[in-house]
């Protein structure tokens, strides 16, 4: 990828991620005692691609200002919003004020802290040239069913071409901007960036990752996270 081209990480961190069933919201519970956060950031910060880093708080956090961060890049915060898009949306605000540029953007979930760089790797090579843009995926194996209200199996789905969408979700600074803010306009609920792109008629990519890139939404989550990041020592 070439060294003109600006990247910029996006982390939105202003959920509560009530399935924890935890007195503190889901990204300052501790792996090997770190907060996942932490762990996220640093993950992000520490690849030689990422220019700089702009996360989106609640505008209650009283737990951000206890973390104690030494990141190599540029660290920016928004005001978080009521759903994950608005937070997106208030960060990429914050970064079009810094930056009079377009630099891609790569939107990453605050609880995925197990991120290889390898993956990144592989996003920046295979979207780099991209008119769209694209996410990290894995291929979808198991079986699948749909059922009904009941939970009454009503169909067996054909997995081939399903894919599980993760994140980070890599596009350009404008287009998602722009995205988001359409999708806003016209009340459209948008569960991850890619869906505000799709909205705006626009055809991004699948990128396959690895499947250790979890993210921590249940109480076991955190014990296999610890596991993975042990797993990872010296392939980061």
């Amino acid at each position: 990828m070439s060294s003109k081209q600006a990247v910029w990480a996006v982390v939105p961190a202003a959920g509560i991620g009530s399935r924890m069933q935890a007195d503190i919201p889901k990204q300052y519970l501790e792996i090997d005692n770190k907060p996942v956060l932490q762990l996220t950031l640093e993950r992000l910060a520490s690849h030689p691609a990422i220019d700089g880093i702009v996360i989106a708080l609640a505008e209650d956090d009283k737990w951000w200002s206890d973390l104690s961060l030494a990141l190599p890049c540029q660290l920016l915060t928004a005001t978080g919003g009521k759903d994950r898009s608005d937070s997106v949306a208030n960060a990429l605000k914050v970064l079009q004020q810094q930056r009079a540029d377009d630099p891609w953007v790569l939107v990453h979930d605050a609880a995925r802290p197990c991120l290889r760089h390898e993956d990144i790797d592989r996003m920046l090579v295979t979207l780099s040239e991209d008119t769209v843009g694209g996410i990290l995926g894995i291929p979808v194996s198991d079986t699948v069913k749909r059922v009904d209200a009941d939970n009454v199996i009503k169909e067996t789905v054909c997995r081939q071409g399903l894919w599980r969408a993760a994140t980070p979700q890599m596009f350009r600074l404008a287009m998602l901007s722009q995205a988001l803010s359409s999708a806003a306009d016209q009340s459209l609920a948008v569960t991850d960036e890619a869906s505000a792109i799709e909205l705006a008629g626009y055809q991004p990519r699948m990128v396959e990752g690895h499947s250790d890139n979890i993210k921590i939404t249940l109480p076991q989550d955190l014990a296999l996270a610890a596991l993975y990041l042990r797993q990872q020592t010296g392939e980061r």
